[in-house]
């Protein structure tokens, strides 16, 4: 049996490293002087809950795997079988072509073929770069059918500092509006509503003891810099998941049963948040032959 997430790619600059696997062009690690800042996962085990993935031409889930494409029935595969949804797209178990491995960086490409559910071929690249203290992620897609179509993208990491507990780090973010997990109901997202006066106001930075998310934020503030930043921190050591203008939604996810290390912390940087092929809330509108690029990263310090 093969290794389940293929090739593992390897970037350095000073004491920075990162690894990016050829299956699903996932980052399975990134730490500075030896201290991870990302959850690792071993090179022979598959990704724990989606750890590190880029999820597109969609992030999150889509309803029943069903969606209408210029008043056609579209109907993907169900690939979240307890729900009944299609979930975070189409490209995570797909093996990507290395394009570029310099030693501070790494880009990787695949296809989107034509296939039950999805009806224009895209080609995407993923580009990961390591500067000291940060890692920067860039995001392309293209359209390379004759029809015009709305896409998302999103990443699936986890972040930590060292071996700091997670619900000791507290959480800061950009966010005036969410989208409440509701548990068990098929598309389990509550309509977008204010944070204001909600346990969802993380704006002034919240311990992560007792909190439990699986939710999407967005009305996302920009820093001075044009980026939305989201923080985390512990006594004088910080974390800043930076995200471009186009990302204008995070998932939080705070599982209780992340391998090898329990309670754990994703920040999902996501263009749009779930059922957007059925809302078109947020989608990038890609005409034929047209390209759309988009960053995100990591900085600590």
């Amino acid at each position: 049996m093969g290794n389940p997430t293929g090739q593992q790619f390897e970037i350095t600059r000073g004491n920075a490293r990162a690894v990016v696997t050829e299956i699903g062009a996932g980052l399975r690690a990134f730490e500075v002087g030896g201290v991870p800042y990302v959850e690792e996962f071993p090179e022979d085990a598959k990704p724990p809950k989606g750890a590190g993935q880029v999820l597109l031409p969609w992030p999150n889930r889509t309803k029943a795997g069903q969606w209408t494409f210029q008043g056609e029935k579209q109907q993907l595969e169900i690939t979240e079988e307890a729900r009944g949804n299609a979930i975070h797209g189409l490209t995570r178990h797909l093996e990507w072509e290395l394009l570029e491995h310099a030693e501070s960086s790494i880009t990787l490409a695949v296809d989107v073929e034509v296939q039950p559910g999805w009806p224009v071929p895209l080609r995407a690249t993923v580009t990961y770069e390591v500067a000291p203290r940060e890692l920067t992620v860039t995001h392309e897609i293209r359209n390379e059918g004759e029809q015009p179509i709305g896409v998302g993208v999103g990443t699936h990491p986890y972040f930590r500092i060292g071996d700091v507990p997670t619900d000791e780090l507290t959480l800061t973010l950009p966010a005036s509006r969410v989208r409440p997990y509701l548990g068990d109901e098929q598309m389990p997202y509550a309509p977008e509503q204010d944070v204001e006066g909600t346990e969802y106001d993380f704006r002034a930075g919240r311990v992560l003891a007792d909190v439990d998310l699986d939710t999407a934020f967005g009305g996302l503030s920009a820093a001075s810099d044009g980026t939305h930043h989201f923080v985390l921190g512990h006594e004088d050591q910080r974390l800043v998941v930076w995200t471009g203008p186009d990302f204008h939604w995070a998932q939080v996810f705070t599982p209780d049963d992340l391998v090898g290390r329990g309670r754990a912390v994703a920040v999902e940087p996501m263009t749009c948040p779930a059922d957007a092929l059925n809302t078109g809330t947020h989608l990038i509108e890609l005409e034929p032959a047209s390209s759309w690029s988009g960053s995100w990263g990591i900085r600590v310090g």
